[in-house]
């Protein structure tokens, strides 16, 4: 096929680039390995050590104190969970939806950690909006295995890279709702709060922040989907978990296994989904 003029070498100039980033900073890597690695295997300890019965029976609380105790779509929620989670344990895949939930809860904090200070920041400077706006479009617009090939090459094989991609495929959501949010609080609000003498913290932490809230937990709620929707791609550079058994169905062309271990996810994420969107909007259950 004719070209129109001579191609760019931009495949070229990207290998150079993870070539020159490898050399000078394969420490930072290793550390960034290191600490992700423990989060994870915290996390993990933490499921692991609780019996299933009992991690059902405080799942089924969280969605009723979460939604509210006298609102008929917590209890509903309760029971959901109590019959899912149960669903999954008789299925005999509660290690993998542990090893699936410690991926995406690490992930998560890290999404934390990094999208809502950059969201902040996002909000009170414009020129760093500008700046941020096309690189968020990009990682949106990113098709989700992109993101495995550098994983894999600074981080190795295994759960680290699978949340380290998780994480940059589940981060642009948060920054901008946060951005959003903190741009939505009322200047009347703002300047009153000015006017008493409040430093630049106590007006984010006891004004912003709380005002801004609703935004902030749905793109939570975004950033958590969007990391459950990595479960099954991180599989295949052996994170692990659900989407193992997925891609097993999948590889070997087993329907049933690969429908089973979907559901899995599915009553994983309806959980996860329900909860966070009543912590961002508490009278939901009203309605």
């Amino acid at each position: 096929m004719n070209t129109l003029g001579t191609p760019l070498p931009i495949g070229a100039w990207v290998a150079q680039l993870v070539d020159l980033l490898i050399d000078r900073y394969a420490n930072a890597f290793d550390s960034i390995t290191l600490v992700v690695r423990h989060l994870i295997a915290g996390l993990a300890a933490g499921l692991q050590f609780l019996p299933p019965w009992l991690f059902i029976a405080l799942v089924a609380l969280i969605a009723l104190s979460a939604l509210g105790w006298r609102r008929s779509g917590a209890w509903g929620l309760a029971l959901f969970s109590v019959l899912g989670l149960g669903l999954v344990w008789n299925l005999g895949y509660w290690g993998d939806l542990n090893k699936t939930l410690a991926l995406v809860l690490a992930a998560e904090v890290l999404v934390l950690l990094i999208g809502v200070p950059l969201g902040i920041l996002s909000a009170r400077s414009r020129m760093l909006e500008r700046v941020l706006r096309p690189v968020l479009d990009v990682m949106q617009t990113m098709p989700a295995f992109v993101y495995l090939v550098p994983a894999v090459i600074f981080f190795g094989l295994g759960l680290v890279p699978g949340v380290i991609s998780t994480t940059i495929f589940a981060l642009p959501p948060l920054i901008r709702l946060t951005a959003l949010g903190i741009r939505q609080v009322p200047d009347e609000l703002v300047e009153a709060t000015q006017s008493f003498g409040a430093t630049w913290w106590q007006l984010l932490l006891k004004v912003q922040i709380p005002t801004a809230l609703p935004s902030i937990m749905a793109g939570v709620n975004q950033s958590i989907m969007l990391g459950l929707s990595m479960v099954v791609v991180s599989a295949m550079i052996g994170a692990g978990g659900l989407g193992d058994v997925v891609l097993e169905g999948i590889t070997q062309l087993d329907v049933g296994k690969g429908f089973v271990g979907g559901l899995c996810v599915v009553i994983l994420a309806i959980i996860l989904d329900r909860v966070t969107q009543s912590l961002g909007r508490p009278d939901e259950g009203k309605r």
